[in-house]
C-alpha cells in the first residue's frame, strides 16, 4: 500500500513539475519580465511580430554562450526575416547585463528570477542539481500564437533551425 501511495504521489510531483504542455497553435502564455537595463518586456509589446523566445539555462556557461553568439552573429538575417529574438533565464539584470555586455548580444535577455515564465511555457528544469530554465525555444506568431517549439536546440546553429522553420512556414 506505501508503495503505491509513494509512486501516486511522485506521478503528482512529476506532472506539476513537467508544467504546461503546449503545442503549436496554442495562445502563447503572457508574460511581464524586465530586461537587463529594467525595461518590462510583455507578449503584447511584439504584436503584430514573429518572436523567438528563448529559454535557457545560465548567463555565461558554455552552451548558453554558444546558443547567444550564435543568434548574435545571425542577428540580422533574423531581423531580416521579421523574427524579434528574446532570451530568458532565472538568471537576475546585474548578471545579463555582464553577459550581454561581455558578448555583444543585440537583443534583450530577461529575467524570470520567480521561475513563472519558464513554469508557463513549459521550461522548468534542472541541470547538475539546479534549479534552471530547460533549453527551449518557441516560436510565436504576430497573433500571440505558437508556431513551433524546438525541444532539441542545437546551440551552434539555432538561428538557423529558426530561419529554416520561419521559412517552412511562410512556404
Amino acid at each position: 500500500m506505501l508503495n503505491i501511495t509513494l509512486m501516486g504521489m511522485m506521478a503528482l510531483i512529476a506532472l506539476a513539475w513537467a508544467g504546461n504542455t503546449l503545442k503549436p497553435g496554442d495562445p502563447a502564455p503572457d508574460f511581464a519580465l524586465k530586461d537587463a537595463d529594467g525595461t518590462v518586456h510583455r507578449l503584447k509589446d511584439y504584436s503584430g511580430k514573429i518572436i523567438a523566445l528563448y529559454f535557457y539555462p545560465k548567463d555565461d556557461t558554455p552552451g548558453c554562450t554558444t546558443e547567444a553568439c550564435n543568434l548574435r552573429d545571425n542577428y540580422q538575417s533574423l531581423l531580416d526575416a521579421g523574427i524579434v529574438v528574446l532570451g530568458v533565464s532565472y538568471d537576475d539584470s546585474v548578471s545579463h547585463k555582464k553577459f550581454r555586455e561581455k558578448y555583444n548580444l543585440p537583443f534583450p535577455l530577461l529575467s524570470d528570477t520567480d521561475k513563472k515564465a519558464a513554469e508557463a511555457y513549459g521550461a522548468k528544469g534542472m541541470l547538475t542539481g539546479f534549479l534552471v530554465a530547460q533549453r527551449k525555444t518557441f516560436l510565436i506568431d504576430g497573433d500571440g500564437k505558437i508556431l513551433h517549439i524546438f525541444e532539441n536546440v542545437d546551440t551552434g546553429s539555432h538561428a538557423r533551425q529558426i530561419l529554416d522553420i520561419v521559412k517552412k512556414l511562410k512556404g
